[in-house]
Parts: structure tokens; C-alpha cells; sequence
């Protein structure tokens, strides 16, 4: 036993190593292994102590974070609860909005739909009386086609007439003689009538008081005329212009001497020229011929200016029958003066009758005056007479 003791005292004395100048045996490291573990022992209670610290910590933490979870989702459902409730007061807001915007929009629509209907009325009757006034002047104007197309015939025929001299001459005739028909009585003019000379001008116009006739010659050269608007250069032109120029000198010649014959006819003839541009074209470009015709005497005229003449001459006949007229006017006042003259008799003797007459009356009336007072003295003695018998 003492043995043993002694080896295990020896064995725990052994030195291990030395540690900066301090041998280390096992004895010693055994008691710094003890220490180290209760060290460790007491670092591992202090770290779980702080981890139950930490958890303890940790769980506050999470229950607060509880706590403040379920007051936020408190707030979210009230929030939410008021969110439904203003959703659904909007939603209220929203329908009865939406239903007044659509009466409104319905009303519009149909205050729209009523002024389109109404505009479209009229502009289908503005429409309608346009198309009707259209038709009326396609109408008009389909008229205006025909009488274009017959007035074309009528020029075609009228162009085959004046490519024939006689035709040409019949044409002027029957121009003036509408013309003195339309506006003269029939025993005012003559056709055709022979002179005393045997010359038969075309018309003479008979005038009033025994006056001599005036000669109306229509045998205008046409033919002339026709050759100056025929001409297709300068040449030509003058060339028909000269010829148109000496066939109106002659045909002036004439009609100043077989015509103007003095005691039977006018100092005067006309010369009737058949178309208006004939005539305003012969005073613009041959004032020498209109010169020489007024010289001989003799008027040209179209037939506006003979319309006009034969209106003159018309007022002249009429200011002659007038005149002839005159004495059986002069007779007629002359009777009805002594028509008033009876009368101013007749209304002097009734003026007369009417004074006597107010004289008779005013003596009347004195006399009536005269009954009336002797009455009223009367009425009034009488009244004297009853009054003492009402007091008795």
C-alpha cells in the first residue's frame, strides 16, 4: 500500500513541460483541466443563459410583433370596414349619378334626335322644293332645246332663203309688212300700189288730211351683204365692201327717183333694212352710204325704228280724228252749257221756294211762341182761382 501511494504520488509530481519557467506536472495540469472545464462549464451556463435570454427576448419581440399585427390588422379591417362603407356609398353616389346621366343624356338624345328629325324635315322639303324648282328648269330648259333645235331649222331655212334673191327680197317684204299690219288700221296703208309714174313701191303709208303717202321701199341688197360676210381675207373684203357700197348707191338712186314724186308722195322714202346688226354695222362702217341716202332723201331704218315711225305716224292719225272730232266736241259743250244754265235757274227757283219757305216757318214760329205764353198766362189764372177753395 505505502508503495503504491508512493508511485502515484510519484507519477502525479512528474513534470509534464514547463511553461514559461514553470514546470507543469500532472497533478497541476489536472487541476487546470478541472478548471478549464468548470470554465467551460460556467462559458456554456453563461451562453445558454443568454440564448434563454435571447429566446425570452426573441418571443417578446415576436409578441409584440404579434400584438402590433393584430392591431394593424385591427386598423386594416376597420380601414377595409370603411373602405366597404364608402364603396358603397360611392357606388350609391355612382348609381344615382349614373342615372341622372343617363335621363340627362336620354333627354339630350332625344332633344337631338328631335331637332335631326326636324332639320332633316326641312331639308327633305328644301331638298323636294329644290328638285321641283330642278325639274321646273330642266323643264324650261328642255323647252329651250326644242326651240333651240327648231330655231336652228328655222335658220337653215332661213339661210336657204337668203341664198335666193327673190327669197331674199320676200323676207324683207314680209318683215315690214307684219310690222305696218301690227300697228296700223288696214285702210292706213297700201301694198304693192302703183304711183302715177307705173313705179309699185313695196308699202305706202297714207296720211291723215289729205297729205301725201309716204313710199316704204324693203328691196334692201342682202346679196351685197352676204358677199362681205363670205369674204375670207382682206382682199375679198374690200372687194365686197366696194360692192356692197355700189349697190347701195344705186338702190338709193332709185328710190329718190322713182318714189319722191312731188304732190303724191312724202319729200321722204324709207329704206327698210331687215335686221338690227345689219343695221348698226352699215352706220359703223359705212357712214358714206348713210351720208348719201340722207342727201337723197331717203331714211334707212330697221325694224325697231320702223316700229317706231309707225307708232309716230299712229299718234299723228289720232291727233287728226281727234281734230276732226273737234266740232261735234264744241257742239256737245256748248249743250251741256246750256244744260247748266237751266240748272242754275232751276236751283236759283228752288232757293227761292227754300227762302219762302223759312220765312213761313219763322212766322210760324212766332205765332206758336205766341199760343204758348197766351197758355202759360192761362195755366197760371187758373191756378189763382183754385187756391182760396183749398184753405176754405
Amino acid at each position: 500500500m505505502g508503495s503504491g501511494e508512493s508511485d502515484n504520488k510519484n507519477i502525479m509530481e512528474t513534470v509534464l513541460f514547463t511553461l514559461g519557467g514553470t514546470p507543469i506536472t500532472l497533478t497541476l495540469a489536472l487541476i487546470m483541466g478541472l478548471g478549464l472545464a468548470v470554465i467551460g462549464l460556467v462559458i456554456l451556463l453563461i451562453g445558454q443563459s443568454r440564448a434563454a435570454r435571447q429566446r425570452e427576448e426573441q418571443a417578446h419581440i415576436d409578441a409584440s410583433r404579434a400584438v402590433e399585427m393584430e392591431r394593424h390588422m385591427a386598423d386594416m379591417m376597420r380601414v377595409q370596414s370603411e373602405m366597404t362603407g364608402r364603396m358603397q356609398t360611392m357606388s350609391e353616389i355612382f348609381g344615382s349619378r349614373t342615372s341622372d346621366l343617363a335621363r340627362v343624356l336620354t333627354e339630350r338624345i332625344d332633344a337631338n334626335s328631335h331637332r335631326v328629325n326636324q332639320s332633316m324635315t326641312e331639308n327633305r322639303t328644301k331638298t323636294d322644293e329644290t328638285l321641283t324648282k330642278l325639274n321646273e328648269r330642266l323643264a324650261v330648259i328642255d323647252r329651250a332645246q326644242t326651240n333651240i333645235t327648231q330655231l336652228s331649222g328655222e335658220i337653215v331655212s332661213l339661210q336657204s332663203i337668203l341664198s335666193n334673191k327673190q327669197q331674199r327680197g320676200a323676207f324683207g317684204q314680209g318683215r315690214m309688212e307684219a310690222i305696218i299690219a301690227d300697228g296700223l288700221a288696214s285702210n292706213a296703208y297700201s301694198f304693192q300700189a302703183t304711183l302715177s309714174n307705173n313705179s309699185r313701191p313695196d308699202a305706202l303709208i297714207h296720211m291723215p288730211n289729205g297729205a301725201p303717202s309716204l313710199v316704204i321701199d324693203a328691196k334692201f341688197p342682202l346679196e351685197g351683204w352676204q358677199r362681205i360676210t363670205e369674204a375670207d381675207n382682206p382682199d375679198a373684203l374690200r372687194v365686197a365692201m366696194n360692192g356692197f357700197r355700189s349697190d347701195c348707191a344705186t338702190h338709193i338712186k332709185a328710190i329718190s327717183e322713182k318714189y319722191l314724186i312731188a304732190g303724191e308722195t312724202q319729200d321722204t322714202a324709207f329704206m327698210f333694212v331687215p335686221s338690227e346688226s345689219i343695221f348698226a354695222d352699215l352706220h359703223e362702217r359705212f357712214e358714206d352710204v348713210v351720208q348719201k341716202a340722207s342727201r337723197a332723201r331717203v331714211v334707212i331704218v330697221s325694224p325697231s325704228l320702223l316700229m317706231l315711225s309707225i307708232q309716230v305716224i299712229l299718234a299723228l292719225l289720232r291727233d287728226v280724228r281727234m281734230r276732226e272730232q273737234a266740232h261735234i266736241i264744241q257742239k256737245e259743250v256748248i249743250a251741256l252749257l246750256e244744260d247748266v244754265n237751266r240748272l242754275d235757274e232751276r236751283v236759283s227757283k228752288l232757293k227761292t221756294h227754300f227762302t219762302q219757305t223759312q220765312d213761313d216757318v219763322d212766322k210760324i214760329l212766332i205765332s206758336t211762341g205766341k199760343v204758348t205764353k197766351r197758355s202759360e198766362r192761362i195755366e197760371a189764372l187758373e191756378f189763382e182761382d183754385e187756391r182760396p177753395t183749398l184753405i176754405d
